[in-house]
C-alpha cells in the first residue's frame, strides 16, 4: 500500500482518536487461553472429542482451533478478563478511539467475547483457514491498517512481530522482563501494561494441600486395631496415606478442570487456581493424570486390596466430579462413602479386618458432615437472594429437610459407638472398655456444635476447613484419642 494512501487509510480508521488501538486476547485480556478453554469445554461435552484431536492437529492449527470452537459453547461472560487490560481498553474507548480485538482465537470465539463486552469496533481472528499467530497476525494488522498504523497490547514472545509493526507496544509484561529489554533495544516505543500479578503459589493452592487432612482416616484402622506399635503396618499406614494424599489431589484438579464455568459464578470458588486463571489449564490438565499415577505407584509395594480401594476411591471421585454432584442426595452420599473408602483402604494396607460397627459409624457421620456442607451452600445462596446452587440439584428451599438429615445422621453415629460400647465386641481390644464412654458426650457436643453453628450460618462451606481452624474441634479430637488410648 503506498504511502500517502496508507497514512490516509490509517487516519480514517482512527480517527477521531488516532490509530486504531489492537488487543491481543490470550494472556491479554483474558488471564487464560481460549484454546485450553474449549477444548476442556468441548471434553467435558463429549470425552470422545479426544480420539479426533490427533486428525484436527494433521490438518493445522487453524482447523484444531476451529472444529474444537463449533463443540465448546464457551460462555463469554465467565472468562477471567483481566482488570488492567480492560481498564486500558476503556479509557481509550471514552476517547473515541476505535478498538480491534485481533487475536490467533477462532473468530466464533473472539466474536463472542466482543459481543460480551461491548468495547470493539472489529475482529480480526482466525478462520478456520489462516491462524493469526506473530506473523501472520502482524501481516494481517498491516495489510488493514499499514506499516505502524496501529497500537498493539500484547503479552509474550509470540507478539514480537506484531510490535515490531506497530506505532506503540502495550506490553503486558513486567519491566525488567526479557521481552521489554527487546523491545526497547529494537527502538520500539514501549507501554507497560501494569497488571496485578497472579495470586501466589497457583500450583500449591491447586492440589489443596489442606485437603489432605481428610485422608488422616487411613490410620483409623492402625490405631483401632492396637498396631500403633507395628513399625511396618505403621510404615504401611503412612504409604498408603502418601497415596491417597496424591490422589485426592489429582481429583480436586480434575475436577476443577470440570467444573471451571460453576466455580467462576461461585463468589469463592472463583479465586481457584484454574478458574481464576492463576494457573494454565494445560498444566491442571497435565498435573491430574501425573499425580494419579504417582498414587498408583506408591501402592504398589502394598495389598492388592488397597490398590483396588484405591481405584474405586479415584472412580468414584471422578464420576462424582462429572456427574453425581448435579444429583440431589446422591451426591451427599457418596461424598460419605469417599471418607469410608479412605477406612477401607487402611485396613487393606495394614491388613486387617474391618469393623462393621466403625463402618456404619464412618457412614453416619460423614453423611452428616456432607450435609452440613449442603446447607452451609445454601445458607450463603440464600443471604446472596439466590434461588439454586450452580451446578448442583438443590434450591435454597431444601435448607430445612438438609439441616435435619444432618442432624439427624450425626446424632445416630453417637449412638452406634454407644452401641459399640455396650457390644460384645469392644472387649477383645480394650483392657477398661467403661472408659470409652467418656467419648459418647463429647462426639455428641461436637456434633451439636457443628450444626449450632450451621444454623446461625457461621460454617465455612466446607466442614473440615471449620474443624481444622476451630480449637474446641481439635481440643475434643485429642481429648477423644486420649479416651481411646486410655481403655486400650
Amino acid at each position: 500500500m503506498p504511502g500517502g494512501v496508507a497514512a490516509a487509510h490509517k487516519a480514517a480508521l482512527g480517527a477521531p482518536g488516532g490509530s486504531p488501538l489492537c488487543v491481543d486476547l490470550d494472556g491479554t485480556l483474558i488471564r487464560t487461553d481460549s484454546l485450553h478453554e474449549a477444548l476442556v469445554a468441548a471434553v467435558r461435552r463429549a470425552p470422545w472429542i479426544l480420539l479426533a484431536l490427533p486428525l484436527w492437529i494433521l490438518r493445522g492449527r487453524a482447523v484444531l482451533k476451529r472444529e474444537v470452537a463449533r463443540r465448546a459453547r464457551l460462555d463469554a461472560s465467565l472468562l477471567p478478563y483481566d482488570p488492567a487490560v480492560l481498564a486500558l481498553v476503556r479509557t481509550e474507548r471514552s476517547s473515541g478511539r476505535r478498538i480491534v480485538l485481533a487475536t490467533a482465537a477462532d473468530a466464533s470465539i473472539a466474536e463472542a467475547v466482543a459481543a460480551h463486552l461491548g468495547l470493539f469496533d472489529e475482529v480480526v481472528a482466525s478462520d478456520g483457514v489462516r491462524n493469526l499467530k506473530g506473523a501472520a497476525k502482524a501481516g494481517a494488522l498491516r495489510e488493514r491498517f499499514g506499516e505502524g498504523g496501529f497500537d498493539y497490547v500484547g503479552d509474550a514472545g509470540a507478539d514480537h512481530a506484531v510490535w515490531s509493526s506497530a506505532a506503540v507496544a502495550h506490553a503486558c509484561v513486567a519491566p525488567g522482563s526479557r521481552i521489554a529489554r527487546q523491545l526497547r533495544r529494537e527502538g520500539t516505543r514501549v507501554r507497560l501494561v501494569e497488571r496485578a500479578p497472579a495470586a501466589r503459589f497457583g500450583l500449591l493452592r491447586a492440589v489443596r494441600p489442606h485437603q489432605w487432612a481428610k485422608n488422616l482416616l487411613v490410620f483409623v484402622p492402625l490405631l483401632t486395631a492396637h498396631r500403633l506399635h507395628d513399625d511396618l503396618a505403621t510404615r504401611s499406614a503412612f504409604l498408603a496415606f502418601a497415596a491417597f494424599c496424591l490422589a485426592a489431589s489429582g481429583a480436586y484438579v480434575l475436577n476443577d478442570l470440570a467444573d471451571l464455568d460453576h466455580d467462576r459464578r461461585h463468589p469463592q470458588k472463583r479465586r481457584r487456581a484454574l478458574a481464576s486463571g492463576d494457573l494454565p489449564l494445560w498444566v491442571g490438565a497435565a498435573l491430574a493424570p501425573l499425580l494419579l499415577a504417582l498414587a498408583f505407584l506408591l501402592s504398589v509395594p502394598l495389598s492388592g486390596m488397597f490398590g483396588l480401594e484405591l481405584a474405586c476411591y479415584v472412580a468414584a471421585t471422578m464420576a462424582y466430579s462429572m456427574w453425581l454432584k448435579r444429583l440431589v442426595l446422591l451426591d451427599v452420599f457418596t461424598l460419605a462413602s469417599l471418607y469410608t473408602v479412605r477406612i477401607l483402604a487402611g485396613a487393606a494396607a495394614i491388613p486387617v479386618p474391618v469393623s462393621h460397627w466403625l463402618l456404619v459409624l464412618s457412614l453416619f457421620m460423614f453423611l452428616s458432615l456432607a450435609l452440613a456442607k449442603r446447607y452451609a451452600e445454601l445458607s450463603a445462596l440464600a443471604r446472596r437472594d439466590g434461588v439454586s446452587v450452580p451446578g448442583r440439584g438443590y434450591s435454597t428451599a431444601d435448607r430445612t429437610l438438609v439441616g435435619v438429615m444432618g442432624v439427624a445422621s450425626g446424632q445416630l453415629s453417637v449412638l452406634v459407638f454407644a452401641l459399640y460400647v455396650t457390644s460384645g465386641d469392644v472387649h477383645g481390644l480394650y483392657s477398661r472398655p467403661a472408659l470409652l464412654w467418656l467419648a459418647c458426650p463429647m462426639l455428641l457436643y461436637w456434633i451439636a456444635r457443628v450444626w449450632l453453628i450451621a444454623y446461625r450460618d457461621q460454617l465455612h462451606e466446607d466442614p473440615l476447613v471449620f474443624a481444622l481452624r476451630d480449637r474446641a474441634s481439635l481440643a475434643i479430637a485429642a481429648a477423644i484419642l486420649a479416651v481411646m488410648l486410655a481403655a486400650t
